[in-house]
């Protein structure tokens, strides 16, 4: 019978290596947090409490940097991260019925932002800073503009293929 490896030295295992890789410093806290949510999507709370243990910092000081930028979330978060802007250009131009319809095709809600499944993260924004392409939503890091219902099932409807397209090789 295999015995499997500690399910706990697993998890923290690429958050050792972070924190070895900045050499345990804790002037590099944002750098280590950054890399953590980039492994994980977001900072799990146990993860947290062993950043703090392993830099030899209180956790309400791990927890204050974590909480303070927007930029971190400590709470799990799709593969595909979908921010729509609700800035005023956006707004004007229909983002609102773009949020309604994201939720609507991902069943999801003003409170429930993220599918079950872990697929799609829904987040309304103030500004992306591409009020020329208004409405704009961004995709990760790929930038959307102009786009309607339409083009919003388009899209969505690529990710999925290529989701799909992705399972089967992997499955090959």
């Amino acid at each position: 019978m295999k015995t499997e490896p500690n399910k706990n030295l697993r998890q923290f295992q690429q958050v050792m290596e972070i924190i070895e890789r900045n050499e345990h410093d804790r002037s590099r806290l944002i750098p280590i947090l950054q890399q953590i949510q980039d492994a994980y999507r977001y900072l799990p709370p146990q993860v947290l409490t062993y950043i703090a243990t392993a830099l030899d910092m209180p956790v309400a000081e791990v927890y204050g940097v974590a909480t303070f930028y927007a930029h971190f979330s400590l709470e799990a978060k799709g593969k595909y991260i979908i921010k729509v802007c609700d800035g005023t250009a956006c707004h004007v131009k229909g983002s609102s019925r773009l949020l309604d319809t994201l939720y609507k095709k991902l069943e999801l809600n003003r409170n429930k932002l993220t599918t079950d499944d872990m697929m799609f993260t829904v987040e309304a924004v103030s500004c992306l800073g591409a009020c020329g392409l208004a409405p704009v939503m961004v995709v990760n890091e790929k930038v959307y503009g102009e786009v309607n219902e339409k083009r919003c099932d388009e899209i969505l409807k690529q990710i999925k293929e290529e989701e799909t397209m992705a399972t089967t090789l992997q499955e090959a």
